[in-house]
């Protein structure tokens, strides 16, 4: 089939941008082509089209100004890369004006804000996604086969375990990291990825979170640089989740654990990647027990993620991770973060914002 190519501009053209989504403009360069790239340090959207230019063989426009697309370029979607406080306004404005969005997470930082860019989604008609394209991992989707097709029998309980290493270095880099309302800790930052596969595999509506945050040895920023959480799910499961940014000397692992009463499933390696425990009446092990680790704790994911949301918007369908689903993990998040400030379990639904946070101060030393 002959597949129409779709206009898009990249808006954020640093860690991630410049990376991931690169690679997955490039790889998909039969269906998509980048006719922007924009970043407010201009060098950065330069080097990001020269990348894509010696990648792809065409040269996208430079833009400082995210509003320049708007008012220049005729673009089918934008993919937004930028700081994480900033999803939100950037999103409405092209939502606003009937052009489909693909927002990295986390989408916003305020329930009420991705509220917002849902029902503006919906009414103009457009598509919103978001990057979770841990999703799209061979070990997860194997995982969410057996979920599905109920193979666990009832699932009673899973565990994300992200034992990360961040240091002075890594926030140094850029300011906005570790603000409560640029960004948030670990947990919003690092650890969103595993919460969101913890909760699509438990699946099924949250009754109340409590949390548990403490900044241990990143004395220079706001937010939290640990998180742990009991999630409490409406039909009996129960989430756990232990996330941080503080293991000796680096990166230990990222694991998600699934246990019911017919199975047992742990998926961990560098970024879920690797299949290490795979129990279910007469299956003892399965053959992604040997994937490579990938190159970064990004993965892979943002060439399929990117194809989804192409076809999503050609063929008129959901995107695989729309807002609505984009929403839950953040909502998670922020619940631990309330959780944490009013030190009491959070009913569902509530209402937080981020900035909200404002008040903690959880910077601990531990004393022997």
């Amino acid at each position: 089939m002959g597949e129409k190519r779709l206009k898009m501009a990249l808006i954020g053209c640093g860690r991630i941008g410049s990376s991931k989504h690169v690679e997955a403009i490039v790889k998909n360069s039969d269906v998509i082509e980048a006719v922007a790239v924009c970043d407010i340090v201009k060098e950065r959207a330069e080097k990001c089209a020269r990348s894509i230019e010696e990648k792809a063989g065409y040269l996208p426009k430079v833009y400082e100004r995210y509003e320049e697309i708007i008012n220049n370029e005729d673009v089918d979607f934008v993919a937004i890369a930028t700081e994480s406080g900033y999803h939100y306004e950037i999103s409405m404005k092209f939502l606003k004006k009937d052009i489909n969005v693909l927002v990295e997470k986390p989408m916003a930082l305020s329930t009420k804000h991705i509220d917002e860019m849902i029902q503006t989604a919906k009414d103009n008609n457009v598509k919103l996604g978001v990057c979770f394209q841990n999703r799209f991992n061979p070990p997860i989707v194997e995982l969410r086969k057996k979920v599905e097709s109920g193979a666990f029998g009832n699932i009673n309980y899973g565990v994300a375990n992200i034992r990360w290493n961040r240091d002075k270095n890594y926030y140094e880099q850029a300011s906005w990291r570790g603000t409560w309302h640029l960004d948030g800790g670990s947990l919003m930052n690092q650890c969103t990825h595993n919460i969101d596969l913890l909760q699509w595999m438990l699946g099924g509506e949250i009754e109340e979170v409590y949390g548990v945050i403490r900044n241990f040895q990143h004395p220079y920023i706001e937010a939290e640089d640990f998180g742990g959480a009991i999630v409490k799910f409406k039909d009996g499961k129960v989430g756990i989740i232990e996330g941080t940014s503080t293991i000796y000397p680096r990166n230990l692992e990222e694991t998600l654990s699934i246990f019911g009463e017919q199975g047992t499933v742990v998926i961990g390696g560098l970024a879920v990647n690797k299949i290490q425990v795979w129990k279910f009446p007469d299956e003892d092990s399965h053959p992604f027990m040997e994937l490579p680790d990938p190159d970064t704790v990004y993965g892979f994911g943002h060439v399929p993620l990117y194809r989804d949301f192409y076809e999503a918007i050609i063929y008129d369908r959901q995107p695989k991770i729309p807002g609505e689903e984009g929403r839950k993990a953040v909502e998670i998040v922020l619940a631990i973060y309330k959780s944490a400030l009013e030190n009491k379990p959070v009913k569902f639904p509530f209402e937080f914002d981020s900035t909200q946070m404002k008040n903690w101060s959880g910077h601990y030393v531990v004393r022997g």
